[in-house]
């Protein structure tokens, strides 16, 4: 069974998937978490986005898999902790974009969720990755609210960034993973629709799950 979790960056997400997944007891993949390591192992290797040669070069060597604690590794290194900064933040959109790294994930997210009850979030798993998914929701949530949750997850790592600054990459991501050409971020026919604002993570968690042993 493949659980589907769209929506923009912030909109809780990858928390909401954690505690479905345990709930239960299901296998928890966070494919936003795999761009953006993506993004920081084209960052460190200094390739230019335009040099899509350099790229697929990368991405033919590149290894990514996540440990029992899902942490994310790449190339053999823990990067759950790098992969959080703002400076990934603002480009892992642009590097998303790519063709040749969309094709790449989406290999690799297949490959991962195999035959397993799996739960997956991200931008495009409802609408590329798992269309024919059993479950797909679509979580969205007021952009002040949204920068305010990445301000409090990045309180001990940075503390010289300002509201103002996530709320204007924030804004700019949103832009990007709507409009890019190839998977853009969009909500499936058959997504349901949660607004996060206003709900804590307990309540997100217990109305998916309620949907799923519904059926």
């Amino acid at each position: 069974m493949i659980i589907a979790i769209d929506g923009p960056s912030a909109s809780g997400k990858t928390t909401t998937a954690k505690g479905v997944s345990k709930r239960l007891g299901f296998t928890h993949l966070d494919t936003g978490a795999m761009y953006r390591a993506v993004t920081l192992g084209i960052t460190q290797s200094n390739i230019r986005l335009s040099d899509y040669n350099m790229i697929n070069d990368y991405l033919n060597c590149m290894e990514i898999n996540f440990d029992i604690n899902n942490q994310v590794w790449l190339n053999g290194e823990d990067v759950s902790n790098s992969i959080r900064t703002v400076d990934i933040s603002s480009k892992v959109s642009l590097v998303s974009a790519i063709p040749a790294v969309r094709k790449k994930m989406v290999e690799v997210q297949r490959f991962i969720a195999g035959d397993n009850d799996c739960v997956l979030e991200g931008r495009d798993i409802g609408t590329v990755v798992f269309p024919n998914a059993e479950y797909k929701f679509f979580l969205v949530a007021d952009i002040n609210v949204r920068a305010k949750r990445r301000l409090a997850e990045l309180k001990d790592s940075d503390k010289t960034i300002t509201l103002d600054e996530i709320i204007t990459n924030i804004s700019d991501r949103d832009e990007l993973d709507s409009s890019r050409h190839h998977s853009p971020l969009q909500r499936a026919k058959d997504a349901i629709l949660i607004d996060t604002s206003h709900i804590t993570i307990d309540k997100q968690i217990d109305k998916i799950v309620e949907i799923v042993n519904q059926k």
